[in-house]
């Protein structure tokens, strides 16, 4: 896209040099003038300002100022109503827009990739900036973005069809932590899943599922975890009844009001040595900063909720904890 924009751009200027080439070896040749006499006739034959010629011409020459005159003034309505264009319909700003934005992607890392900026993709991307992630947005529809813009002003977004191999890699996706596929299509989200899994075997990949179908294939695409928006938020409206209070304080935790509160995950492999295979009390006191523990996940990929004080961090461990936002980065910066 970048590159079909800066040919249409430069198109114009581009011609325009080539008159002004051409002009000028046609009066070196013709009437054998010195380059700058050959440019200054040129110049002032293709902007008609009527000074006086450079020597008398001959007859060849005159006819070569008729067929340079012709031709520098239909070029010049061309590539002015070419600029024009440019300027009228906005397309110069969203090549510019486009190349900042390819920019900015260049220098994402360890980021999220996120397919799809509908009402699910939209909500994961108010999310991740709570959360201060780093995310590229992919979307097809362009329509789509320029409505969510005026929401997300310094959004980094390119406009493509996610399924393309090509737009993964300029969104960055070897470089990337996690891709979120959140197409109302499941047979796109299986293909988008394939994709990046193949190309960052590492990856986390969480998918969207509109079908109860396409969860099995989904995760056998290679998907971490699969979300059915349908299934959970119905499950969340009859839990409402049920445990009001519990999922009212959960909901706080992970909306905007909920902002100074936060959840996160600590990983054997970030711990400092002297902490390593110790007791979770050794852990959890080490530079103390506040933050409580919820529960543990093992090697084995179990969760253990509320473990007790003597069970060991071992390799493949890891310790999630709760605090304010403040309270995890001082937590996070202790462990650089």
């Amino acid at each position: 896209m970048i590159r079909q924009w800066t040919y249409r751009l430069l198109q114009p200027f581009v011609v325009l040099v080539l008159l002004i080439f051409v002009g000028t070896m046609g009066y070196i040749i013709i009437e054998g003038y010195s380059f700058m006499e050959a440019l200054y006739m040129t110049t002032i034959s293709i902007t008609t300002v009527g000074f006086d010629e450079v020597k008398p011409l001959s007859n060849e020459g005159r006819m070569f100022t008729i067929f340079l005159l012709l031709t520098s003034w239909t070029t010049f309505a061309w590539a002015f109503a070419r600029i024009t264009q440019f300027v009228i319909t906005g397309e110069i700003n969203k090549y510019f827009k486009t190349k900042k934005n390819m920019k900015a992607v260049a220098e994402l890392n360890h980021h999220v990739i996120l397919c799809g900026f509908g009402r699910n993709g939209q909500q994961a991307a108010r999310t991740l900036k709570n959360h201060n992630m780093e995310f590229v947005v992919i979307e097809k529809e362009e329509e789509s973005i320029e409505k969510a813009l005026p929401f997300f002003p310094e959004l980094i977004y390119l406009v493509g069809d996610g399924t393309d191999d090509d737009l993964l890699k300029k969104a960055g996706i070897e470089k990337a932590v996690a891709l979120i596929t959140a197409l109302p299509d499941d047979a796109n989200n299986v293909f988008i899943v394939l994709s990046a899994r193949g190309l960052n075997h590492k990856l986390h990949i969480i998918s969207r599922a509109s079908e109860e179908s396409a969860y099995p294939k989904l995760r056998k695409a290679g998907a971490d975890n699969v979300i059915m928006p349908d299934k959970i938020g119905g499950s969340h409206m009859a839990t409402l009844v049920s445990k009001p209070d519990i999922i009212e304080f959960m909901d706080f935790l992970t909306s905007e009001d909920g902002e100074s509160v936060n959840m996160d995950s600590v990983s054997y492999d970030l711990l400092p040595t002297e902490i390593k295979d110790k007791p979770l009390k050794v852990v959890m006191e080490w530079n103390k900063t506040g933050v409580s523990c919820l529960g543990m996940k093992n090697k084995e990929g179990k969760f253990i909720i509320n473990p007790p004080d003597e069970m060991l961090v071992t390799e493949g461990c890891k310790v999630i904890v709760f605090g304010t936002r403040s309270q995890i980065a001082e937590m996070k910066s202790n462990l650089d």
